[in-house]
């Protein structure tokens, strides 16, 4: 599922190589990914314009233009961005046609994906990777919310998704269910300190799926420390695990 290293990997794709391309065409017939938007309606706006510049908070991408509105892009749970590579019908929900033959694509075969137009991004937090720790204090440390959906809740600060924080509570030694304004302010520090080496290894290493404690949340999987069998649970309405000896109220 897509989180921040997999929008900050996106982001990079069509910095490095989708950048100053002119638009020839946009293939903006899905009404429920490009909603609110009509067939058509972004191919005229987009059509003879350049991506300029690729930025990203949180899971939200947006692309500047020369000139033209601002195209935004979200993943949605899985998605990912194709640049110059074979069309894959029904899969590619939106796409840009260069002008030079290339191609940037949303492949989204759950359809959950978005393409709009001069995105709001008033409700999008801090990004995770960069929130300051007097920030994060304020932000998660001031909500009675189990400490897991708060850090979950991308207007609080955003990027997190359920597999990053599963890891980031792990390594932290914090009960997904503690409610996050029971934390003291050592315990935030070392929370937003445990937030940051996360995601460091997981875009050095390819994504959120490739965590220390990743690949025993599962059914019957055993704690990588101390070996116990992982407790299973639903908080903020998301399937959660966790040690029940290393992560204590």
């Amino acid at each position: 599922m897509p989180e921040l290293p997999e929008a900050e990997r996106a982001r990079a794709l069509v910095e490095l190589r989708g950048l100053n391309r002119r638009i020839a065409a946009v293939e903006d017939s899905d009404t429920y990914v490009c909603r609110p938007h009509a067939p058509g309606e972004i191919h005229e706006a987009l059509r003879g314009h350049h991506l300029i510049s690729a930025m990203r908070r949180g899971k939200s991408m947006w692309f500047e233009t020369d000139g033209g509105p601002t195209l935004y892009l979200h993943l949605g749970m899985a998605g990912r961005l194709l640049l110059d590579e074979e069309p894959h019908e029904p899969w590619d929900r939106f796409a840009l046609q260069f002008e030079d033959g290339g191609r940037l694509a949303l492949r989204d075969k759950r359809r959950l994906g978005r393409a709009v137009l001069d995105p709001v991004l008033d409700r999008v937090g801090p990004d995770a990777a960069d929130i300051t720790p007097k920030a994060f204090r304020e932000r998660i440390g001031r909500s009675r919310a189990p400490i897991k959906a708060r850090l979950m809740d991308q207007s609080a600060i955003a990027g997190l998704g359920n597999l990053l924080v599963d890891e980031i509570l792990w390594r932290a030694s914090l009960a997904p269910t503690r409610p996050a304004n029971e934390l003291s302010d050592d315990e935030l520090d070392g929370l937003r300190r445990h937030v940051r080496a996360a995601l460091r290894d997981a875009m050095r290493g390819g994504g959120a799926h490739i965590g220390k404690f990743t690949p025993h949340r599962k059914k019957g999987g055993h704690c990588p420390r101390c070996k116990a069998e992982l407790a299973r649970g639903t908080v903020g309405g998301r399937t959660t695990f966790w040690c029940p000896v290393d992560q204590t109220e």
